[in-house]
């Protein structure tokens, strides 16, 4: 076997032989693509000092990146699969890496968020062609494996992202954390060249670009609507947004419908089993980013750990993703999806609703169980979730099941930042108001409210002001921990609630061993040992 791979998979007689190191690096380049956005975490803080962002300035530091990246994966994955699947794989990390450069380098925030949003279309390029090479690559026995490997390390990211950053800033500022993505992409590049074999689909036909323009406007005007709206008020852009999400979204499907070769075939929805999976991976990261976002926030400027510090004290959510991905392997054979993907769902739902007891005296430890919880849930439910989403698209459609896939979970983790997110500033400003509305002028209440970050540095201010001084200044720092304090406790009883009902309809929408076995003949899924080139629906038993 010659040391460049240049065998297309579709032309090998078996099993690929370098099938496992060519898993390493998709999930090298996965890694990466999740890590972008988890060590911004982190980096936030000195961001924001360095470049003097508002909050709305932060929010779209973050999401520059969040809006092209869930907006694009069904189109890019479609493309990959037409033309070719590790080209796409190779083209996003040289995108995403330019962005990073890019992003490492300016010193405006304008040209932070054009980085960012850069980024953000590499990776949705190579999110989808990660999971689409890897269900090519892979047979059937052993796919659930690999991709049990995939979603573990896509927990890996969200701990190491903060603890890589960490690192970094000990001693760099905070454009190292963009650099970092620099040789790991390089990495991955020439990983891929000699291990990754080429792939598409056979037999493709044209690509649906007017669906793929109808799905890219109905999803980055839904996510920018979610976004901005409820964070900073539901002004004409917001509003406009979502009356275009909500025409978009019913002309994609209408589209869809009647094109003889569709861009994603809506019809999938009627099976059981990949409506049921793609509830629960936009249910489940709703609730854990959202979780995470905030506790990390909490470690950060209540408990008052470093960057490094933050990212040490998320390794345990990586372990116990491991440990979840280990069982899962172990117990979905036996016991089937369904049983698998709801308790992981549960034991999610109950680590967000432990936050609730959240105080100004909670330390590390109350927020130890509930990590390691989400942790534990993501390794349990994701990979039998995403392993059947992906068993319902036929060979010539691997990337738009893996943009479908990957879609799901983005816009997932944007709704829970989004809305859990808006719900926690809420309440931390009316707390905050109760509290020493009556002691602070009202421009600095004003600044104090804006985020929990903003009311500490308006506390230091207040430390320096001779006619206030330490003790208020104290006070202040007190109210500020004490404010954000309640707001995690009440976001987190909303974001259960969220994730409950999310549990109760995936329990009711996926069909069990029985259900499912009852379909077979007809050409349905399996929930449990899913099928290539299922049929178009499964009914319910």
């Amino acid at each position: 076997m010659p040391p460049f791979m240049n065998t297309p998979v579709e032309k090998m007689d078996g099993p690929y032989a370098r099938r496992w190191w060519a898993l390493l690096v998709l999930c090298l380049s996965l890694l990466i693509v999740v890590m972008a956005n988890t060590s911004l975490i982190v980096a936030a803080p000195d961001m924001t000092r360095d470049l003097g962002l508002s909050s709305s300035d932060l929010q779209w530091v973050i999401d520059g990146y969040t809006v092209p990246y869930a907006a694009l994966m069904l189109v890019l994955g479609a493309i990959g699969d037409k033309y070719s699947r590790r080209g796409a794989l190779v083209t996003g990390l040289v995108v995403f890496a330019a962005g990073s450069v890019m992003g490492s380098l300016v010193d405006e925030t304008s040209a932070v968020i054009l980085a960012r949003a850069i980024m953000g279309i590499g990776a949705a390029v190579v999110m989808p062609a990660t999971l689409s090479l890897l269900v090519a690559i892979f047979p059937r026995g052993e796919r659930a494996k690999a991709i049990t490997a995939w979603t573990a390390t896509s927990g890996l990211a969200i701990a190491v992202g903060p603890l890589v950053a960490g690192w970094l800033l000990e001693d760099h500022s905070w454009g190292s954390t963009f650099l970092i993505n620099v040789p790991i992409a390089v990495l991955a590049v020439i990983g891929a060249l000699f291990l990754v074999p080429p792939s598409k689909a056979r037999g493709m036909g044209r690509i649906d670009y007017v669906g793929g323009l109808l799905s890219i406007v109905a999803v980055g005007a839904l996510v920018y609507a979610t976004i901005e709206g409820p964070h900073f008020g539901w002004g004409a852009g917001p509003v406009t947004a979502a009356v275009v999400a909500g025409v978009a979204l019913p002309a994609f499907v209408w589209w869809e419908l009647r094109h003889p070769h569709p861009m994603l075939d809506v019809r999938k929805f009627r099976m059981r089993p990949f409506s049921g999976s793609m509830l629960a991976v936009l249910f489940f990261f709703f609730g854990t980013f959202g979780a995470i976002y905030y506790a990390t926030q909490f470690l950060q400027f209540v408990l008052g750990y470093g960057a490094l510090e933050t990212g040490v004290r998320l390794l345990p959510l990586a372990g116990a993703v491991f440990v979840g991905a280990a069982a899962t392997g172990r117990l979905t054979p036996k016991l089937g999806m369904k049983v698998t993907v709801t308790a992981g769902m549960v034991i999610g739902t109950a680590g967000v609703l432990l936050l609730t007891r959240i105080d100004t005296g909670s330390t590390y430890t109350d927020f130890l169980a509930p990590m390691m919880m989400l942790g534990l849930a993501i390794g349990l439910s994701v990979s039998p979730a995403t392993d059947t989403i992906m068993s319902s698209f036929p060979e010539s459609e691997l990337g738009v099941g893996g943009g479908a896939n990957d879609t799901a979970l983005e816009l997932g983790g944007s709704l829970g930042i989004a809305v859990l997110g808006s719900l926690l500033g809420t309440a931390y400003r009316d707390e905050l108001a109760d509290l020493v509305g009556n002691r602070l002028p009202a421009a600095a209440l004003q600044t104090a409210q804006d985020s929990v970050g903003a009311g500490l540095a308006v506390a230091e201010r207040v430390a320096q002001d001779p006619a206030a001084g330490p003790q208020q200044a104290q006070a202040l720092v007190g109210a500020v921990h004490e404010s954000f304090a309640h707001g995690v406790a009440a976001t987190s009883l909303v974001g259960g609630i969220i994730m409950a009902v999310g549990t109760a309809i995936v329990l009711v929408v996926l069909p069990g061993r029985r259900g499912a076995q009852r379909n077979e003949p007809s050409g349905g899924v399996s929930a449990d040992t899913p099928l290539e080139g299922a049929a178009e629906r499964v009914d319910t038993p």
